[in-house]
């Protein structure tokens, strides 16, 4: 039986209340068996989220609390709020549960009717651990001062904000120039984000566990500008090639900074990695066939 003291839980607030309620019987119950008297939640936790008979059970706690003393976290959502919660926790390696109560749900794998099926191979320890490389993006001003630093899962990403004018931006890669690229922006992605934004753009799937780093330009003005792939060790920077307005660079599509042109963004692999846990008998090509019908002709 697998052992987990303090478990937590993360929920995306406009989920549909109904399967809310499914996931919060469901968890209730896995309590008891865990031997556990509740589960810790954000003591902002909208009180008719939950079923009176089940509040009992969900301790709010504030968001610093939460992160220091959970050791399981179960998501009840869709990969935006796994996102959300893997950079709040990214100082510590706490595994995190996902189902799905979206609709796209890659890395919210389970999906909330099967969620008594897979707490219960949680209580008997039938699940493996999957580490997934994360991302450091740093924003220097002129004089090399970190005036942003984020942690993510998915990407960091160059883009114009509302007009549709095509940007000069400069690559380098361990400090070497790279390219140039006349595009609507840039994404530099994990292999988990290679099927977020960076696959919309023409970049490759590649499979989560593989230690590289992607780079895909959005709608490149030259046809010799590709997506490419490199060492997870490597430091990649981009900067603006002239004045540009309306420029930003955005982390995980959920933070959004003003990038001047006498800034540089500075990408690299974290010391820390997401884990994400997985039920036995769940492999990534069947979430693909799933979510992107993948292979079908």
């Amino acid at each position: 039986m697998a052992e987990f003291n303090n478990i937590g839980v993360v929920y995306k607030p406009k989920a549909d209340s109904e399967r809310l309620n499914q996931s919060f019987l469901a968890i209730e119950k896995a309590l008891v068996k865990w031997g556990l008297d509740h589960a810790f939640c954000y003591q902002d936790m909208p009180q008719e989220a939950l079923d009176s008979k089940l509040s009992t059970r969900f301790k709010r706690v504030s968001k610093e609390q939460f992160r220091g003393t959970v050791d399981l976290v179960i998501v009840l959502g869709g990969d935006g709020t796994l996102l959300s919660l893997a950079r709040m926790m990214s100082r510590r390696e706490v595994p995190i549960f996902g189902v799905n109560l979206g609709h796209l749900g890659f890395l919210t794998e389970t999906p909330v009717d099967n969620i008594d099926h897979a707490l219960g191979q949680l209580i008997a320890g039938q699940f493996t651990y999957d580490n997934r490389l994360m991302l450091h993006g740093e924003i220097l001003d002129q004089d090399d001062e970190v005036v942003v630093s984020e942690t993510v899962l998915n990407d960091v990403v160059v883009n114009k904000a509302a007009l549709a004018r095509i940007m000069d931006l400069k690559l380098t890669i361990d400090g070497s120039f790279a390219s140039e690229y006349k595009s609507d922006g840039l994404i530099v992605s994990t292999p988990t984000g290679s099927t977020a934004y960076s696959l919309a753009a023409g970049g490759a799937i590649i499979f989560p566990n593989t230690d590289v780093l992607a780079v895909t330009p959005i709608c490149p003005h030259s046809l010799t500008n590709r997506p490419i792939v490199l060492d997870a060790g490597s430091v990649i920077e981009i900067s603006l090639n002239g004045p540009h307005e309306n420029v930003y660079a955005t982390f995980d599509g959920q933070l959004g900074f003003r990038f001047f042109s006498n800034y540089r963004l500075r990408v690299k692999r974290s010391e820390r990695k997401v884990r994400l846990i997985k039920p036995v008998g769940t492999y990534y090509f069947e979430v693909l066939k799933e979510k992107l019908k993948w292979g079908e002709r």
